[in-house]
């Protein structure tokens, strides 16, 4: 059979992909004097709606800082270091709309010099879904499942970085470790259900008593730590015994004063391993538990 006898595809343009494609393909130039304008723009129309293109065609400053808000250094950032490079311009916002409605996209482009300044042909295309898979998964890893504090991990990545600010500016830094006294008798005597509500109750409780700045975050079991950045060994104690206080008249569902913790508190000297920072609120808790439980006590 000749060849010209099989039904050949029907061929297609480019013009009639690129409005269907899952983003949006764009040419943008960044003239000598700074302006930033695009030559072309065309894809998703979702991504497109309620922007005036003409306005992107003649100057495209003012409105891509209205729309990438916040963002807007990160990416004059990344255009500027591309332009100077040439390499290729990768980099991801959010883009927002004239509604309110936030997304997510991420950027490749290739720059080119021209002879009026630079110019990048590239794509653009909606990530929201895959970042907001990746927040989710961030989640799982760094918090607690039942408290919903930070969990062990995310606390010790959190307490290096005090640490080193902390040498660094020499400034402040304490912890409290918590402790719940007799949590066992309490699972064994009201069911691990009740268990997981004072558990949960006590974040809630201890949250509510501390600075946006300081982190509660659950180790295990029924132990907890704070970190309280730019916070003296004294301050941490009269706030220690506040929370401490508090859950002791809090009802957790069986009447005040069934719930009571120990804490130990220690303040970080410069120089000195997280670890060791560490070991002396361990042993400041123990020092309250010896004390009869139900009080603060700390380590110099």
């Amino acid at each position: 059979m000749p060849v010209n006898d099989i039904d050949a595809p029907q061929r297609v343009t480019a013009d009639q992909l690129v409005p269907d494609i899952p983003g949006v393909i764009f040419q943008f130039q960044r003239d000598h004097d700074g302006q930033l304008h695009f030559s072309y723009l065309n894809g998703c129309s979702t991504t497109l709606k309620n922007i005036d293109r003409s306005l992107l065609a003649q100057n495209a400053g003012e409105l891509m800082e209205e729309l990438i808000g916040e963002d807007h250094p990160k990416i004059m950032s990344a255009i500027e270091r591309s332009a100077r490079s040439l390499l290729p311009l990768t980099t991801r916002f959010r883009f927002s709309s004239r509604k309110g409605h936030s997304r997510w996209v991420a950027v490749s482009a290739k720059p080119t010099a021209i002879s009026g300044g630079v110019q990048w042909n590239g794509i653009m295309i909606d990530i929201s879904d895959q970042v907001g898979e990746e927040q989710r998964l961030r989640k799982l890893c760094d918090t607690d499942p039942l408290t919903e504090l930070p969990n062990r991990r995310k606390l010790m990545l959190h307490l290096t970085n005090a640490v080193s600010l902390s040498s660094r500016h020499a400034t402040p830094l304490s912890i409290m470790m918590i402790d719940i006294d007799h949590f066992k008798r309490l699972n064994d005597c009201c069911g691990h259900l009740y268990g997981d509500s004072v558990l949960t109750q006590l974040a809630i409780q201890a949250q509510s008593l501390l600075r946006c700045e300081d982190m509660i975050a659950r180790l295990g079991g029924e132990e907890f730590m704070v970190v309280l950045p730019l916070t003296p060994l004294q301050q941490c104690h009269t706030l220690a015994d506040r929370i401490r206080h508090t859950v002791s008249v809090h009802d957790f569902g069986m009447g005040t004063g069934q719930v009571t913790l120990s804490i130990g508190v220690a303040e970080y000297r410069c120089g000195e391993p997280m670890s060791i920072l560490i070991d002396r609120a361990d042993q400041a808790l123990y020092k309250a538990k010896d004390a009869g439980r139900n009080c603060v006590c700390l380590l110099r």
